[in-house]
């Protein structure tokens, strides 16, 4: 099975701070099936490092006011042609961003609270029907 997975989670280093956060049991995860990596913010143009972004009133708004909500919908339409085409049965994306965050995002606020919404990507996919996973649903993950 092809599955779509934040490339930060696989250790590459394009979250908007300039780091990766590899998640170990991706390790274990490849052994079975074909991870496809893709970061829609690089995908949209963005650089890393970046501003951190935030959903706010529907637009995805970085810490300097710029509406950067072109961008985010620029590398999630990327990233679909990708799942398209490798026919990817699910995703694993980064939990809380404003791209891939699934049923929980940050607030729009830059204070580190949370509200219930998906990110750009995640609520994409969900919309075309391919599960959409967190990084911290470790037995969600083990049992793909």
């Amino acid at each position: 099975m092809n599955i779509l997975v934040s490339a930060c989670l696989l250790g590459v280093n394009c979250r908007y701070d300039g780091t990766g956060c590899l998640l170990p049991v991706l390790e274990e995860l490849k052994k079975k099936h074909h991870l496809i990596p893709v970061c829609p913010e690089a995908y949209g143009g963005l650089a890393t490092p970046r501003p951190p972004a935030e959903i706010r009133e529907g637009k995805v708004i970085n810490r300097n006011g710029e509406d950067v909500t072109a961008q985010y919908r620029k590398g999630a339409g990327e990233a679909w042609k990708l799942a398209r085409f490798f026919d990817c049965k699910a995703a694993i994306l980064k939990e809380r961003s404003p791209a891939c965050g699934y049923g929980g995002i940050h607030n729009g606020r830059f204070d580190g609270g949370m509200t219930e919404g998906n990110g750009v990507l995640a609520r994409l996919l969900a919309e075309k029907g391919i599960p959409v996973l967190g990084e911290s649903e470790t037995e969600k993950i083990r049992a793909l």
